[in-house]
């Protein structure tokens, strides 16, 4: 695997892994979204809005990138460098006979609708399938959105399957649409 750090960019985006200068504006996309965001992830641990929860999560993102098992990017506006309008998560990276893993993501409330997340997405699932060489990434949304669940049509994600209390989110066991993307040009030996 490439350990250099990834700086991905599209029209209006720009995707990397965050650094300790951006803590503040880290912080600042979740206060803003929290409630937007809120019935669609895991509960908050208690110290999640803290400076030094970041800290340590961007040292523990930057080692689980090293070692293969995750890359957690923040989406960056290229109009405005220090504004974060989203994050996308590439999570439990599996290599072996495997090759897959799965990605989240979220985009600020209100920052919806404007064909971000495709257009962020679309760049980031190239790199993961060209530079880090991986055959297949799962996605999984809950039935009621819709909208997640338009995103990955539109990058070609195909229904596998349902899971009933796959996820709990926001203290409730929450079914999920399972999907997948293939990548056609596999190689095997290139991580």
């Amino acid at each position: 695997m490439n350990s250099e750090l990834p700086i991905i960019t599209s029209d209006r985006l720009l995707l990397r892994i965050a650094i300790k200068e951006d803590i503040p504006q880290i912080l600042k996309y979740f206060r803003e979204n929290k409630a937007y965001l809120t019935p669609f992830y895991p509960q908050w641990v208690d110290d999640f809005f803290t400076e030094e929860y970041w800290e340590y999560q961007l040292e523990n993102t930057f080692l689980e990138f090293i070692h293969d098992q995750s890359l957690k990017l923040f989406i960056f506006s290229k109009k405005n460098p220090k504004l974060i309008v989203g994050t996308i998560n590439f999570n439990n990276f599996i290599r072996g006979a495997a090759h897959f893993c799965y990605v989240g993501y979220s985009l600020a409330e209100n920052e919806q609708g404007k064909g971000y997340m495709t257009e962020a997405l679309k760049e980031a699932i190239q790199y993961v399938f060209d530079d880090l060489n991986f055959h297949r990434i799962m996605a999984n949304y809950m039935p009621h959105n819709q909208r997640s669940g338009n995103v990955l049509k539109r990058l070609g994600f195909v229904v596998e399957g349902y899971a009933r209390d796959y996820l709990l989110i926001n203290g409730k066991w929450q079914d999920h649409i399972l999907t997948s993307l293939i990548n056609p040009h596999w190689q095997a030996g290139q991580d």
